[in-house]
């Protein structure tokens, strides 16, 4: 019942009642976005640009990221919008991303975790060996977030709050029961007995939200705020590997990606948002919710974080 029940307000919320120019002016604040060159990333990054973030966009392709960055000037006015590249789904790359920006940044206000991968078929593996959708959505996200920590925490000593905002799904429903089987999540036995891929991206989002919560348990007390969130059912590029029936069956449920924007830039911009209690998930539209009550076990936070911890000492990170 509970996941029927987060299913459909995902899928049919009620009416927003904060929207983009409800956004606070946002001079002075250093914010980066992950994937934000296309879907509702880069609907935020449009609005953050209108409200004078100084922006920076992490994107697996630097030509996708300078085409969108040209869309962004021409439709904002505004040039303080820059591209690093960052594949999330190679560790090696996080860290040069990570090395970029805090070669040109002393200060960070705003992380969001946006980009992701849903659906991919069971063969294609981060460069480290990791499911793609796990190993983007989680692994590299908490790597890219562990290496910004020391600007995150410089720059709350100097300002009330920093935030990571963490881009999860109603899909946190559909993760199994204790929400992750680590034995998926790399190429090996239990892996290859399945003939294709469904429950990773589950457990991805269901990570997210724990992870979220568990940022928060560790570094909340220190000034950064992080939060979770389901953006919606929505028309963007996330949907590639769904197949054809897959897209008949949910094309006529989908919002745009204007709606989608809207939780995410709640959650990391607004006053209200801000003053939630650390590992607060949102929901559409930009409204305080739950995700299921699994994700808020302290033990699984602490075990996830720890499982992360591990793979970055195995690839000697």
């Amino acid at each position: 019942m509970e996941s029927l029940c987060a299913l459909y307000k995902s899928i049919f919320p009620p009416a927003a009642k904060w929207g983009f120019s409800d956004m606070p002016d946002l001079t002075g604040k250093v914010v980066i976005v992950t994937g934000g060159n296309a879907g509702i990333a880069k609907v935020m990054c449009r609005e953050l640009l209108k409200h004078n973030a100084q922006l920076y966009l992490f994107c697996r392709s630097l030509p996708k990221a300078h085409e969108a960055i040209a869309d962004l000037v021409k439709e904002t006015g505004k040039s303080s919008v820059h591209a690093i590249e960052c594949d999330l789904a190679d560790l090696a790359s996080v860290k040069r991303a990570a090395q970029a920006f805090q070669g040109q940044e002393r200060a960070l206000h705003i992380l969001f975790n946006s980009a992701g991968v849903m659906n991919a078929p069971l063969p294609m593996l981060t460069q480290q060996g990791y499911d793609l959708q796990f190993g983007t959505n989680v692994l590299g996200h908490h790597y890219l977030t562990v290496l910004l920590l020391p600007t995150l925490l410089a720059t709350a000593q100097q300002c009330a709050q920093v935030r990571v905002i963490t881009t999860s799904s109603s899909a946190n429903q559909g993760a199994p029961r204790g929400g992750i089987d680590y034995a998926l999540l790399t190429d090996g036995p239990e892996r290859s007995k399945r003939a294709r891929s469904e429950g990773e991206y589950y457990m991805s989002k269901w990570a997210n939200a724990v992870w979220a919560k568990e940022l928060a348990r560790r570094y909340g007390p220190r000034g950064i705020f992080s939060a979770a969130l389901d953006p919606g059912w929505l028309k963007t590029a996330l949907w590639q590997y769904q197949g054809s029936l897959g897209a008949l069956m949910t094309g006529w449920m989908l919002s745009p990606p204007e709606m989608g924007a809207l939780t995410p830039l709640y959650a990391g911009t607004s006053t209200e948002a801000g003053q939630c209690p650390g590992g607060q998930f949102f929901v559409p539209w930009a409204r305080a919710g739950r995700a299921r009550s699994d994700t808020e076990d302290a033990a699984a936070g602490k075990r996830l974080w720890e499982w992360c911890e591990d793979q970055l000492r195995s690839q000697n990170l």
